[in-house]
């Protein structure tokens, strides 16, 4: 009998046939191992990210979900007070110009890239991604330099679940407790000193009066570490893998660096590391056949929906000139990733300087160990040898 289980590493190992089952023959699927709906089709998925007033986020969008965020984060609210918060984060990141950010970005790639141009073999993600990713954050949020790695290892728990009782395990909640006192310390900071960095304009990012209060400034800050280091560093790691095991895209991008966005966008679509966000049923709903019930949560399963043949043909052929307008890699509906212009921004101009020093990888790995998250996928390291 089929089951699906978003907690099961052999789900993380390769989710995709699972997806095509659940797409074909159960789109509306109880999962009881998650205790939840799984919706897998791509028109399924985008209606439900549109209908907050039906799916709703107010108890939590992670599959497994930290204490404390659900109805607290601009994930984790419904419209009017998504709106609220969404309107002004977003002043805040307009007051941090990305223009201005592209030079350090550049100077943190051309630095973090230089290592590599001499070994015969790295691991992307600890040699490379991580670094990116922990140095680009701290740039943008005003972070003070030297708590890198640690920051980044709290963040990856923070986003991990333990896939035997499929919940939170002390480690991963005392690493979130962690953050948000490591974010405490740093608010502090800068609501005494302010600065042009994301952090500061949080604090004091104000329309028409109002402003953010303390919990959500704290809230804000510990979520766009975390979502900046494991977003970021994760569809990075799954971009490399796409390409170390794509030769002839890879060999494309590198010779015409213009086409890095459109295979970015193909990435986000083929392989994206957001797979799966949860929503709750505020009222009955009949989908193909199946009830779910006001109070059920539902898991909308973005990684399944992105391979939807109904929505994307040919869903298993990795084409970086296919430009998937639609895909949802960053998400979908009001709920749509608020940091996707930077997140874009960041990956395009960080294999720009990879490729200048590492023009030709392939994987060494024959078997990937997947990060244990019933929400996020990416591997825990990824060997690449130059060619």
């Amino acid at each position: 009998m089929f089951t699906f289980d978003p907690y099961s590493p052999v789900v993380d190992a390769d989710p995709f046939p699972f997806y095509k089952v659940l797409r074909d023959d159960h789109p509306c699927f109880w999962s009881p191992e998650a205790q939840m709906w799984i919706l897998s089709r791509y028109a399924d998925i985008v209606s439900a990210g549109q209908d907050w007033q039906t799916y709703s986020s107010a108890r939590g969008n992670l599959m497994t979900e930290l204490p404390g965020r659900a109805g607290a984060t601009l994930g984790t609210t419904d419209p009017p007070r998504h709106d609220r918060l969404r309107g002004l984060i977003q002043h805040a990141f307009m007051k941090r110009n990305l223009e201005s950010l592209a030079g350090p970005i550049r100077e943190i790639a051309q630095a973090t890239a230089a290592p590599l141009r001499d070994q015969a073999r790295f691991d992307f993600i600890d040699e490379f991604s991580s670094k990116f990713t922990v140095r680009v954050l701290f740039a943008a949020l005003g972070l003070p330099l030297g708590d890198e790695q640690t920051v980044r290892d709290k963040a990856v728990l923070m986003v991990q679940s333990d896939p035997l009782t499929r919940a939170k395990a002390p480690q991963h909640i005392a690493a979130y407790q962690w953050m948000q006192d490591y974010a405490a310390q740093v608010i502090a900071q800068r609501r005494a000193e302010p600065k042009n960095d994301l952090i500061s304009h949080f604090s004091m990012a104000e329309i028409d009066g109002d402003r953010l209060d303390e919990r959500e400034v704290l809230l804000t800050t510990t979520t766009l570490i975390m979502a900046g280091i494991e977003s970021l560093g994760g569809f990075m790691s799954m971009f490399a893998l796409n390409l170390a095991d794509h030769r002839e895209a890879r060999e494309a991008v590198v010779a015409d660096p213009a086409l890095l966005g459109e295979a970015v966008e193909e990435s986000l679509r083929f392989n994206t590391s957001a797979q799966r966000f949860k929503r709750c049923l505020r009222r009955d709903v009949t989908l193909h056949g199946q009830t779910m019930r006001e109070g059920d949560f539902v898991c909308l399963a973005y990684g399944s929906g992105n391979r939807d043949e109904r929505q994307f043909p040919n869903p298993d052929v990795y084409d970086i000139r296919r430009k998937p307008r639609g895909h949802l890699g960053f998400g979908g509906g009001v709920h749509a990733c608020l940091g996707t212009s930077i997140a874009r921004l960041s990956v395009k101009i960080a294999f720009e300087e990879l490729h200048r020093v590492v023009p030709a990888y392939r994987r060494v790995q024959e078997q990937l160990a997947w990060m244990p998250s019933s929400t996020f996928r990416s591997p825990l390291r990824l060997e690449l040898a130059q060619q």
